[in-house]
């Protein structure tokens, strides 16, 4: 019989399961690590344009049906009143006890046909639901992400995904149209032609200038990259790899992965029944210097994940009430937290110090060593007033950056501490190697910690692969 993840958890305590986890590093598959650098690569979003191959690394989850609308309505904790064909809407999901599951982009197509697209917990959700809802007239069919690991075996998916971002971007998109083209309003969807070929596009800013997201049948993707990599090169047109396309985020302020709050509670019983054992759920990684008894402590709200403004009560769905139940004013928010040069300079350097201390490697561009990051950080007096949850630097700001919630009490510009590295020695984590924790000092900064993406890119703050606050509620 095929286990699922409530037996796992029948038998093994959730926090253990997750931080001594053997699945390994999260990778992003298939595209290069790198096609030049990966400062380079940094620089050139923020320089001139980048090109990112997004074509493997999500989920996506083809909705279609007259009750479509009613799952993602059922679903969401934002409103869906407002979400004609050709628009984009983020889709931020909550238990019933009002804790966020995931996040991704919800893409109306169509006239009932719906795209989700974006990591795993979200469109398992729905799934599930669409499944167990009662819902008449609705077709799910997923796409999920290309293998981790393919050891040369062919790769496939429904549609290739590529985005053009940077000051740049729009030159590099009107050479690839032939001639001037119009610039959509931020989330609108259109089509443009591209080597003679018709495509679907978004308007988007992941580098906080305009930018465009393409897409279109898989087949196409070599001819539609090749053709966009011409087109680039007297702009500076750079294409990202898998090492740095991550990083992205710390400059622009979206975190990717909360651990999804389905580990208890009766009402998601069934839901953790239905998960198999190879789930993401059930083989995702916890990592990270706070460590709790409680697997509730590692959930998180809307409000601390920065997405309060997307909370509407004018539809009911999962976790409204608990929703309602919460003072807004008392949730942890979301900042940047901006490493100290010396502190992390310590970290980077205990490898090459033969006597002293080993500090928990820090990769770069990105240091996150599981698919969820809690690194505690505390104030003077030790208490632990927030998650560093997304951990890496940026040569365009010179700086050690994290991505962070922290109590409502903390101001910007106070300085903080972060605990970098695992307790006694480290987990059993495959990532993890024997090391000693040692404090990061760090300030509270602007979230996003670009000044670039704060003041130039559409609604502000909210960035990554996602879209941003005015354009998703």
């Amino acid at each position: 019989m095929t286990r699922n993840l409530q037996q796992l958890l029948d038998e093994t305590d959730p926090v253990e399961l997750l931080r001594n986890s053997q699945i390994g590093s999260y990778i992003y598959p298939v595209v290069p690590a790198d096609f030049s650098s990966w400062s380079r690569e940094q620089r050139a979003w923020r320089e001139a344009s980048v090109l990112y191959d997004q074509s493997h690394h999500m989920d996506n989850l083809f909705l279609s049906g007259s009750d479509a609308i009613k799952l993602i309505s059922d679903t969401a904790i934002n409103s869906v009143a407002t979400f004609p064909v050709n628009r984009a809407k983020q889709y931020v999901p909550t238990s019933s006890s009002g804790h966020v599951i995931g996040d991704g982009i919800l893409f109306h197509e169509d006239e009932d046909r719906y795209v989700y697209v974006g990591r795993a917990p979200a469109a398992n959700w729905l799934m599930y639901h669409g499944e167990v809802g009662g819902y008449r007239d609705l077709d799910i069919e997923v796409d999920r992400r290309s293998p981790s690991r393919p050891y040369g075996a062919a790769v496939s998916r429904r549609y290739f995904r590529f985005q053009i971002q940077g000051p740049t971007a729009w030159q590099v998109i009107e050479k690839l149209n032939g001639g001037p083209l119009d610039q959509l309003r931020f989330f609108h969807m259109a089509t443009m032609t591209v080597a003679g070929e018709q495509v679907r596009t978004l308007r988007h800013g992941m580098a906080g200038a305009p930018g465009l997201e393409l897409w279109g049948p898989y087949e196409l993707h070599g001819r539609i990259r090749d053709a966009i990599l011409e087109a680039g090169a007297e702009f500076g047109l750079v294409p990202v790899g898998s090492r740095a396309y991550p990083s992205n985020t710390l400059e622009s302020g979206w975190i990717p992965s909360p651990l999804p709050g389905i580990y208890t509670g009766e009402a998601e019983r069934g839901y953790r029944e239905w998960l198999g054992a190879d789930s993401y759920e059930a083989t995702g990684t916890l990592a990270g210097s706070f460590v709790s008894d409680r697997i509730e402590d590692y959930y998180l709200t809307p409000w601390a994940l920065g997405y309060g403004s997307f909370v509407k009560f004018d539809h009911d769905f999962i976790g409204r009430d608990a929703l309602e139940a919460m003072d807004p004013a008392a949730q942890r928010h979301k900042v940047t937290l901006a490493w100290n040069a010396e502190d992390l300079g310590r970290v980077l350097t205990s490898v090459l110090d033969v006597d002293g201390p080993q500090y928990k490697y820090f990769d770069l561009p990105l240091a996150n060593y599981g698919s969820a990051n809690y690194d505690s950080v505390v104030d003077a007096d030790g208490r632990v007033v927030g998650f560093s949850m997304f951990t890496g630097y940026s040569a365009n700001e010179r700086r050690g950056l994290s991505l962070a919630t922290v109590d409502p009490g903390v101001p910007e510009g106070a300085e903080l501490k972060i605990v970098w590295g695992e307790p006694d020695g480290g987990s059993q984590k495959a990532t993890v190697e024997p090391h000693v924790q040692t404090e990061v000092r760090a300030v509270v900064s602007p979230v996003p910690y670009s000044t670039v993406a704060r003041t130039e890119y559409h609604g502000g703050w909210r960035t990554g692969y996602q879209g941003d606050a005015a354009a998703t509620r």
